[in-house]
């Protein structure tokens, strides 16, 4: 048997994402939430400079690692757009006590026996 070996690259599945780890979604929404919070932090902020840029990280940090990172392997967006839908179908399950089977399987099979 004449066998070919194949090898693949170790960046192959790197298409569609920055620098091998982010997806482009997730980079664009880090730039979207990331840079109203650079520039609010940078002229609301009453400290002085040294204070303005770590108060900056501070917040800026977490605000686009989140963004970068998404939830369960979804975008923001994605995720947040999921989540509104579950939101507006979601519905109150209750337990009505026990149930007859026996009863509900006796009915059915009564019926079944009516049809023509």
């Amino acid at each position: 048997m004449n066998y070919e070996t194949y090898h693949i690259p170790a960046n192959f599945t790197d298409a569609g994402r920055v620098f091998g780890l982010f997806e482009i979604r997730n980079v664009l929404e880090a730039l979207l939430l990331g840079a109203p919070t650079l520039f609010l932090c940078a002229t609301l902020l009453p400290f002085g400079f040294t204070m303005k840029i770590v108060a900056t990280l501070i917040i800026f940090i977490p605000v686009a690692g989140f963004a970068l990172i998404g939830i369960s392997d979804d975008s923001l967006s994605r995720w947040l757009k999921s989540w509104l839908g579950w939101r507006k179908r979601r519905r109150i399950l209750t337990y009505r006590g026990e149930t007859d089977y026996n009863g509900f399987e006796r009915a059915y099979l009564r019926r079944r026996r009516q049809r023509p």
